[in-house]
């Protein structure tokens, strides 16, 4: 086990972390999530909230406000393009964890919205990368997932 020991010493060392650990994953994703939230505020949608938590496992990236519709909104942020588009991770499963934290986070409210609406914002690219990166944002990307539905 001397080995393994050597590994997580290595994996805490100061200064940058590697590039396939936690730690710089969730630091590019926060950078993605930041990107995306500037490229929608300037849509003029009314920003309400970062990783919210709902329900027991379920978070949304971004949570924002048009009108009567409610959007909730998954970030995707790839160093590249090489495996396929970021959006491509949202398979069934997925889809229907943002659906199940998305009707927990309706349920608490009082005010319920008129209408629900998932997007997707792909972001490409890295924070330390000095070429600009690539932002899409997919409108109404996926719907509400068959086994649940809207409680009111």
């Amino acid at each position: 086990m001397c080995w393994l020991r050597f590994i997580r010493n290595r994996a805490r060392s100061p200064g940058h972390a590697p590039a396939d650990t936690p730690l710089a994953t969730d630091r590019i994703g926060r950078w993605g999530e930041a990107l995306a939230e500037q490229r929608l505020r300037a849509l003029g949608w009314r920003f309400l909230g970062r990783r919210v938590r709902a329900g027991r496992r379920g978070e949304i990236d971004l949570l924002f406000r048009e009108g009567n519709t409610l959007i909730f909104v998954e970030v995707k942020t790839r160093a590249s393009e090489r495996f396929g588009r970021p959006s491509a991770a949202l398979d069934r499963a997925k889809r229907r964890q943002i659906s199940r934290a998305a009707i927990a986070f309706v349920r608490r409210l009082r005010r319920k919205p008129k209408y629900l609406r998932f997007d997707v914002v792909e972001v490409i690219g890295r924070p330390d990368d000095p070429a600009p990166p690539i932002i899409r944002h997919i409108e109404n990307a996926f719907p509400l997932e068959g086994r649940y539905f809207i409680p009111w």
